[in-house]
């Protein structure tokens, strides 16, 4: 079949498409709590004629189809909403105050949903198989350092896996366009926890105590250096502070300060560096007659496209969507752990543009007030039906060789 049909089909489901985004829009469930979106998700694909299995990685769903041999290639999608209050004012605002869609997994979910309703029309063209992963979970590492994704890595769904393709929503692209890049496309993304113990005194007698405070100011000014001068110009690398909490009265030196934030880096050897010398320099509360307690914890690490199959997608999508519609996707310390699936299989990760031509500016991820526009729904979903029906015709091991 042509490339440019399933975009026609695809666009041809655009309510659909529409319908199941606003609905899920307005019933947002938090990272392993996708109890509905899940059951809907099933729902949808038994209605398709689509076996899946459920309760995969605690709430994930993952659907079957094709002739169950040959190569086999997965598509992701995401569920899971955010603590965020949604601002919009808009009749499928959400239902669940305090959660929201803010960061587009609504609009993924229904993009896959979409393209699986048109492999299932064109399943006799399947040469091997398709896995549906809706993953729970994307945005949150549980108190046993889990995600979704490591999740379904630990349950064995990708261990039959030949490459994987995952999408995100990009409100910098209008509604139409595309965007790929091979190699690094986003940093590996750690969290810690630094705690800085002083002395408790009557402010008006400092002198007799060791104030935290003070302390904590010394450790976030020296660690603004570390990505200054402490590792090579031509490297990235991001250490930021979002949370700082100390003190009682005004007429109290503080005895201990909470200092939270994350660490950004593309390559291991820097976010291996950034990890010891954030220890260094939390020493400086020692030198000073204090002590600290630093709790670094990894989350995903750098998200790195297959330059192969990156190649694969921008002919794909050119094909499928027309020539104007495949950008370059911009470099972005941001994290995801789609990253994960990299380091076990051939993966790359599609941004989709979500931009209104209307709207005076970008509706930013993360935010009370974002927002896509729904036309990228059928362009998500065409080129997720598209990719997978391809690969699977053009699948040759030995062009396919090796990973990453």
């Amino acid at each position: 079949m042509a490339h440019h049909s399933l975009l026609t089909q695809a666009q041809a489901l655009a309510p659909e498409l529409t319908r199941i985004r606003r609905r899920l829009h307005q019933q947002p469930e938090l990272a392993f709590a996708e109890y509905h979106t899940a059951a809907f998700v099933a729902h949808r694909l038994h209605e398709l004629g689509i076996p899946c299995d459920t309760e995969v990685a605690r709430t994930g769903v993952v659907g079957y189809l094709g002739n169950g041999s040959g190569p086999t290639i997965a598509l992701r999608a995401d569920m899971d909403a955010l603590p965020i209050f949604e601002e919009n004012d808009v009749p499928y605002r959400s239902q669940h105050e305090g959660v929201m869609h803010a960061c587009g997994h609504d609009a993924h979910t229904a993009m896959l949903l979409g393209a699986a309703q048109l492999l299932k029309q064109h399943e006799g063209e399947i040469k091997g198989r398709v896995k549906l992963i809706f993953q729970p979970a994307e945005e949150t590492i549980d108190a046993e350092g889990n995600s979704g994704a490591t999740l379904m890595l630990a349950e064995g769904v990708i261990d039959d896996v030949d490459s994987i393709i995952g999408v995100h929503v990009e409100p910098a692209l209008p509604a139409g366009q595309i965007g790929l890049r091979p190699g690094s496309m986003l940093a590996a993304a750690d969290r810690f926890e630094l705690e800085i113990l002083g002395q408790a005194a009557h402010g008006a007698y400092a002198y007799q105590g060791v104030d935290a405070i003070v302390l904590a100011a010394q450790v976030i000014t020296a660690a603004q250096t570390l990505v200054s001068r402490r590792i090579p110009a031509v490297q990235e690398g991001v250490v930021s502070f979002g949370v700082i909490q100390g003190g009682m009265r005004e007429n109290v030196v503080c005895d201990r300060v909470l200092l939270v934030g994350t660490v950004r880096s593309f390559q291991p050897e820097i976010r291996d560096q950034l990890e010891r010398e954030l220890q260094q320099i939390a020493s400086i509360a020692r030198a000073m007659g204090g002590d600290y307690r630093l709790r670094y914890t990894r989350g995903t690490p750098s998200l790195v496209n297959d330059g192969q199959l990156t190649g694969f997608l921008s002919r794909i999508g050119r094909q499928c969507l027309g020539a104007e519609a495949v950008t370059e996707a911009a470099k972005s310390t941001g994290g995801e752990d789609f990253a994960w699936y990299g380091e076990r299989t051939r993966s790359a990760f599609v941004r989709v543009g979500v931009r209104h031509p209307d709207w005076p500016a970008r509706r930013p991820l993360h935010t009370p007030t974002f927002e896509i526009d729904e036309r990228a729904l059928p362009v998500g979903a065409a080129l997720l039906a598209a990719s997978a029906l391809h690969w699977l015709a053009e699948y040759d091991p030995s062009h396919w060789q090796g990973q990453g």
